[in-house]
């Protein structure tokens, strides 16, 4: 038992009381150089919360000087050095004040606004923030009290991060988002408290002497105060915490239904979409497609199963029935290469007996007209559009032939009548058109 005992002795290596008290109180005070430590330790960590850099925010956490007054506090309960505990809680007070400020401005002037991972993380405290602030409150005491500090006090302020929840509550104040500044907060407070708390015990431990003598009343006073802060932080990260495990549950139990139900049965999920409030799961499929009834059956399975019940199935998939529409396109493009077609074959009849209409046999109208008037040596037939001045066509029949000698007005006429006649129209006009004699070709080049 005294091995034991011994093994976990604080006496051993524990520094001068008065020197670890006068330290103490020395690093209460936030003026000259800390207050500029702490400016710039804050600058560093928004910078690093807004470009997401974890390095950056590590490095602002080992430079900044915020654990000095909290410790102070937790000591003053300790021996009961009210005094102490007054200035220790107004420089916790000021520096949080500056801290505030200083990052909320930065924010402010920021153009980069975008939520980060980093930021994310610290805007939902939970009860293992609780733990992490207890047991860092109590290594970073533990290496204050000691002869040889050793590495403890950088790994402690890291650990119990009190510079990046300020930096994030400004960061909530700059945008106006009161969920980022009330979360953020709350983690700083749940640090404050916590390694007060645990200095507080650790100082009992190491039973210092008291600094003034306290009755009994006052004792109980300080016990009531250090219980309903615990309780005031405990409460609500302990829900906190208990919401982060079912949503834990509600993630991970849906990756289950979706795999049990769709990915182990072949089904190809193209988009997928969960979230916790409200809870609902949306998905999509390749080509898989599900009927009401199938969709009724995985939301009845869903509700049946704790960690997802009340969450809302929604299946993206096209209402109509593919196959049926496939169908119809092709009936449809069918039909219309049908119609296509009628109309070609419509527009092409109409072409032919144009061509019909206006094709005359000249040849055979030349022979029966040099029959009647043998004078004429050639004959075109053909029928001309004629465009009047009220904005109409007329048709006319015009023939145009050759003859040796002019006709007489008689047979003129007579040529007329006959052509209407043969032609069965009432709009023949002939025109005479005058003999060319071809020029020989040796004659045509010595002109």
């Amino acid at each position: 038992m005294n091995k034991l005992t011994s093994l976990f002795n604080l006496h051993d290596g524990e520094d001068d009381r008065e020197k670890v008290f006068e330290s103490v109180k020395r690093n209460i005070s936030y003026k000259g150089a800390n207050l500029w430590i702490l400016a710039c330790a804050i600058l560093i960590a928004s910078v690093g919360l807004n470009v997401n850099s974890t390095a950056v925010i590590i490095g602002a956490m080992l430079i900044s000087p915020l654990m000095g007054p909290i410790v102070g506090a937790g000591f003053a309960l300790g021996v009961y050095d009210f005094d102490l505990l007054r200035k220790s809680l107004m420089n916790l007070l000021t520096s949080t004040a500056v801290s505030l400020t200083i990052s909320t401005l930065y924010f402010f002037l920021s153009p980069f606004k975008d939520v980060q991972s980093e930021l994310l993380a610290r805007t939902s405290p939970n009860i293992y923030d609780i733990l992490i602030a207890f047991f860092g409150g109590i290594v970073g005491v533990i290496a204050v009290t000691r002869t040889e500090k050793g590495n403890p006090i950088p790994g402690v302020a890291i650990a119990t991060a009190l510079m990046p929840p300020l930096c994030t509550a400004g960061y909530g104040l700059a945008t106006m988002q009161w969920s980022y500044f009330l979360g953020a907060f709350y983690l700083y407070c749940i640090n404050c408290v916590f390694i007060g708390i645990s200095t507080f015990l650790i100082v009992k431990y190491l039973n210092y002497a008291p600094k003034q003598h306290v009755d009994h009343r006052q004792q109980k006073q300080v016990r009531t105060i250090i219980t309903i802060l615990i309780v005031v932080m405990i409460v609500p990260s302990s829900y906190l915490a208990y919401s982060l495990y079912r949503e834990q549950q509600f993630k991970n139990n849906t990756n289950i239904f979706i795999e049990s139900h769709f990915t182990n049965k072949g089904c190809t999920v193209v988009y997928k979409k969960t979230s916790y409030k409200p809870k609902v799961i949306e998905l999509a499929f390749l080509s898989t497609r599900f009927e009401k009834n199938q969709i009724d059956n995985f939301q009845k399975e869903i509700n049946e199963n704790k960690y997802l019940r009340g969450a809302e199935l929604i299946i993206r998939q096209d209402t109509t029935d593919r196959l049926s529409v496939l169908k119809g396109d092709i009936l449809n493009e069918i039909k219309s290469s049908k119609n296509e077609v009628s109309r070609k074959d419509l527009r092409i009849l109409q072409l032919e007996n144009e061509i019909v209409k206006n094709t005359f046999d000249s040849k055979k109208m030349l022979k029966e007209a040099r029959a009647i008037f043998p004078a004429i040596t050639s004959l075109s037939v053909s029928n001309h559009s004629m465009a009047t001045e009220k904005d109409s066509t007329v048709t006319v029949t015009a023939v145009i032939y050759e003859s040796n000698k002019d006709l007489q007005i008689e047979d003129s006429e007579k040529l007329t009548n006959w052509l209407n006649e043969r032609l069965s129209v009432k709009n023949v006009a002939i025109f005479r058109r005058k003999q060319t004699i071809p020029v020989p070709p040796e004659k045509s080049k010595k002109n």
